[in-house]
């Protein structure tokens, strides 16, 4: 953690300043220390370089979900891939490089720290990854000592931070949520006046079929795992979709169109051909792993940008099965 973090940080359970109490340094980052509360007089941990700053009274699922994840990202831990940069920017849509530049950029849900790491390279001044769980971990070992980033441990739904952001996003994890709308209101009311905001989700139109037959195996018996056991379970699962989307779909949607258009699920299958086996092992344990995962219809998700507070709203479809989805913060008057 980088002392002048603190001047951006607030208590996540009674919004009081926070001051350093005690730090051990490693040169410009602080390993490990303590943050004092000056309201409710709470003290959060800082170790191994991350804050910790989890609010009381955490609902059980959310714990639950992050624990999923943080096992994940600390076994999925690779982040310099060039096809990360090509995913992130399909995923924020008109969201692009220039957007980062030199701003103040809240990440809510960071992982393993991979957007993380190309917000900084992109030019963001500070970037705010914040994540519930113990990816925080792999996020502070990839990506932690950039200059520009502070990865904190937080809930995204109560931030423990002071509402500086100009850019806000979230590539993801809102769907994940125990209540993805209050996960979105609690990113849109850290910007500041004139900000925007991006969001990448789950969409109910075109995952019929899947929301039938796999959501049931994932609520009853995948999320239940041994993450150990499902990790082995999916590796074979996982050659096999990568052999479907580079071996069918790919050379289908080139070389017989006819074909490719009556194929299920094919612009998202096709898309992920770009992808190594890995990769596609990955998104294979990450649809079986969480014990929560809504999938949302456009009328829902447009509806968090409904009101006078945003302008310029777009929300549109990405390969026919989830919602990007960006807006702006109106400048106060």
């Amino acid at each position: 953690m980088k002392e002048r973090l603190v001047q951006y940080l607030v208590c996540p359970d009674c919004g009081g300043d926070l001051s350093l109490a005690h730090a051990r340094r490693d040169g410009d980052e602080i390993d490990d220390g303590e943050l004092s509360c000056g309201g409710c007089r709470r003290a959060f941990p800082i170790l191994r370089g991350v804050p910790r700053l989890l609010p009381t009274g955490l609902e059980h699922i959310a714990t639950e979900v992050a624990e999923g994840f943080g096992w994940q990202w600390n076994r999925f831990d690779e982040i310099d891939k060039p096809e990360y940069e090509v995913q992130m920017r399909d995923w924020l849509g008109g969201v692009g490089e220039a957007d980062f530049a030199g701003r103040l950029v809240l990440e809510g849900g960071c992982g393993k720290g991979r957007h993380t790491a190309i917000a900084a390279r992109w030019g963001a001044r500070e970037v705010f990854a914040v994540d519930l769980g113990n990816a925080v971990e792999a996020a502070y070992r990839n990506v932690g000592k950039h200059p520009a980033v502070h990865v904190i441990q937080g809930d995204v739904t109560r931030l423990p931070l002071r509402p500086v952001a100009e850019l806000a996003f979230s590539i993801g994890v809102l769907h994940h949520l125990p209540d993805p709308r209050a996960g979105f209101r609690s990113l849109a009311s850290h910007l500041a006046p004139g900000g925007r905001i991006a969001v990448w989700v789950y969409g109910a139109e075109g995952n019929e079929l899947y929301t039938r037959v796999i959501n049931p195996v994932r609520e009853k018996i995948t999320a239940r795992m041994d993450r150990e056991l499902l990790y082995k379970l999916t590796l074979p699962l996982g050659w096999f979709v990568t052999g479907v989307a580079k071996g069918l779909y790919r050379p289908a949607a080139q070389f017989a169109p006819s074909l490719h258009r009556h194929l299920y699920y094919k612009d998202y299958l096709t898309y992920i051909a770009q992808l190594t086996a890995r990769d596609i092992h990955n998104i294979v344990f990450d649809q079986l792993v969480t014990p929560v995962a809504y999938y949302l219809p456009r009328d829902e998700v447009a509806s968090w940008f409904e009101g006078p507070r945003f302008e310029r709203v777009t929300v549109e479809s990405l390969n026919g099965m989830s919602w990007r989805a960006n807006a702006f913060v109106r400048a106060a008057a």
